[in-house]
């Protein structure tokens, strides 16, 4: 057999020149979770879910009506004033209580969406959050957002990290983590 007709196997490849300056460090990435609504919690929880698998470091900085999904599901009413506690109540707190930005139809789509998720083994966004977090994905909460909803780390689910501001997801961004906006 000529060498041309041997097969070629990861084995028989020569192995590529080792560059002393190529290290192959993956790149991080700086979420920012603004929108609530349920279609963008869920990319965000598969884009966070996925970087943690691949390895990535990630940071979601979750802000405005983002925030209100990562509340705890059983949190109802939050806010310290009627105006916070009115708000709460309009956009109810919790990843479970989700709705949809277009085709919400009373909670129909929603419905709807879950169902099908389920039909074809689709993880929910909780689930995908929960798979994100044991992956090392850290969720930063916005501490000027907690401040006008009134919002206490209790009310928060389990995991997230210590609540900051704006100047730390850009000082992320400063250090080369690529910003994804959700």
């Amino acid at each position: 057999m000529t060498v041309a007709e041997s097969p070629v196997t990861p084995e028989t490849l020569p192995a590529p020149a080792a560059d002393a300056g190529d290290e192959t460090k993956p790149q991080s990435l700086a979420f920012i979770c603004y929108s609530g609504e349920l279609e963008k919690i869920w990319a965000g929880m598969i884009l966070a879910s996925t970087a943690g698998a691949m390895g990535m470091p990630t940071k979601v900085f979750v802000t405005f009506w983002g925030l209100q999904a990562f509340v705890k599901d059983g949190k109802r009413i939050t806010g310290e004033n009627w105006m916070q506690k009115m708000m709460s109540m309009m956009q109810r707190p919790g990843i479970a209580h989700r709705k949809l930005s277009k085709m919400n139809f009373l909670g129909m789509g929603p419905w709807m969406m879950r169902k099908l998720a389920k039909q074809y083994n689709v993880a929910s966004p909780a689930e995908l959050l929960e798979m994100a977090q044991l992956m090392g994905v850290e969720f930063i909460p916005c501490q000027m957002t907690m401040d006008m909803f009134g919002l206490k780390r209790e009310d928060l689910m389990d995991g997230m990290g210590e609540p900051v501001g704006a100047a730390t997801y850009l000082g992320f961004v400063a250090e080369g983590a690529a910003p994804v906006f959700i």
